[in-house]
């Protein structure tokens, strides 16, 4: 079992940045892929990023290429999330989800959510 909590999250202007983190506690987190997630009122679900265990590996969705960065720090337990140049678009609630493989397994756990407004 893994659990997560993700903090960070508040009120910024549209230009502005933020950083969340992911703080873990239960099994090695090192052994687990961890995602960024976002879901908007009255729209889908959608990983915005992620990092395999040994952060060697990462993605991005296109909406988010070149203003956020997804970073970790094994020896914290931590998972962060580097925003830069928010857009109103990036209204959302955030979470973090692990999953043990790059490719092909589910996201198994998931944090509680930290709300990101970006206003214009």
């Amino acid at each position: 079992q893994v659990q997560l909590v993700e903090s960070g999250g508040g009120l910024v202007q549209a230009g502005g940045s933020l950083r969340l983190s992911c703080a873990a506690s239960g099994r090695t987190f090192s052994s687990y892929t961890t995602g960024w997630f976002r879901q908007a009122p009255g729209k889908e679900r959608e990983l915005v990023a992620a990092i395999s265990r040994n952060g060697l590996s990462t993605y991005y969705a296109d909406s988010v290429k070149g203003r956020f960065t997804v970073s970790r720090d094994n020896a914290k337990n931590t998972v962060y999330l580097r925003m830069n140049s928010l857009k109103p678009e990036d209204t959302a609630v955030y979470y973090c989800a692990a999953k043990e493989l790059w490719v092909g397994s589910d996201y198994n756990y998931w944090g509680q959510g930290t709300q990101v407004t970006v206003s214009s």
